[in-house]
């Protein structure tokens, strides 16, 4: 199905592209999400028509997720949790743990924005996570674990 990218979406294409996915990706997330419509004849006038106005809203979209990373850079969250003597954790620290640490901090940030490298932490440690603010923008913060 050919679309017509309302945002710029990473792997994908920029603001106003016209892209060929897989019909369910486009029924199923893109269009219910407000991501991108059918690229039909009258959507695509509509959407020049928009054009000015979606590329000012996306530029706001870009300068708030700059800011908000220069809020959060050299963050370092500190969470204590059980551990073995080994400094293995009896359970793990996951993306919902750092998003509500986050919110603790002032940090509105989605848990899906959140991504761990390796997985949940389960080890004591610093351990690096990285959050994308915007397909252009992301930062990355340490969550320090300690034991109990």
């Amino acid at each position: 199905m050919e679309v017509i990218l309302l945002e710029k979406i990473q792997n994908l294409g920029q603001l106003g592209d016209i892209v060929q996915v897989k019909d369910g990706y486009a029924r199923n997330f893109l269009i219910p999400a407000g991501k991108a419509q059918r690229a039909t004849k009258a959507n695509k006038a509509v959407f020049e028509e928009r054009r000015k106005e979606l590329e000012v809203q996306a530029e706001q979209i870009l300068q708030d997720a700059q800011s908000k990373a220069q809020s959060m850079d050299g963050l370092v969250l500190k969470v204590s949790e059980q551990a073995s003597v080994e400094g293995r954790l009896f359970g793990s620290v996951t993306n919902h743990d750092i998003a509500s640490l986050l919110k603790s901090e002032g940090h509105d940030i989605q848990k899906s924005l959140i991504q761990l490298p390796h997985g949940p932490i389960k080890q004591i440690g610093e351990h690096p996570v990285t959050i994308y603010l915007h397909p252009d923008v992301s930062v990355e913060i340490k969550v320090s674990v300690n034991s109990d």
